[in-house]
């Protein structure tokens, strides 16, 4: 992480404003050649730190305007590629977390509406070895961009 600079990270949070803006506005802002930036986005991307490039959808302009977290408790023998597999079956299933203790696994899923909700816990239930969900209902999200606060630096027992 050590060759990534501060004008990666004005790039980085600039392209996450707005994954369109052109390497000229980009070096405009951060007071690069327009080279540069482009050197600077493709080095990025071959290190991995930019994985592509997406856009944001209003999903409930789509009709699928509700959210729900579904978690799955599954027994202790359960590996977690089944766990996986079970939950991406599901096609309203947006991510799937595993996760270190109770539950097995948070589920992210998007539905047209209530009765629709109900039939896709429905269907986690009896997918796989679930032994119990528990769902919770979305009113409403919050995003960080990460790129705005850096965590601090570890610092060294004394």
């Amino acid at each position: 992480m050590s060759d990534i600079d501060d004008i990666d990270h004005q790039v980085l949070r600039l392209l996450r404003e707005d994954g369109r803006r052109t390497f000229s506005e980009l070096a405009g802002q951060v007071g690069l050649s327009v080279a540069a930036v482009k050197r600077r986005v493709d080095r990025l991307r071959e290190i991995g730190v930019i994985t592509g490039f997406t856009v944001q959808i209003d999903y409930a302009k789509l009709g699928w305007g509700i959210e729900a977290f579904t978690e799955l408790r599954y027994p202790g023998t359960t590996p977690v590629s089944e766990i996986v597999r079970t939950a991406t079956d599901v096609p309203e299933v947006q991510q799937v977390f595993t996760i270190a203790g109770d539950p097995d696994a948070l589920i992210h899923v998007r539905v047209r509406d209530l009765g629709h909700l109900q039939h896709v816990i429905d269907r986690l239930r009896r997918a796989g070895d679930v032994n119990g969900t528990k769902t919770l209902l979305v009113l409403g999200s919050w995003t960080r961009d990460a790129l705005t606060a850096q965590p601090p630096r570890p610092q060294m027992p004394r």
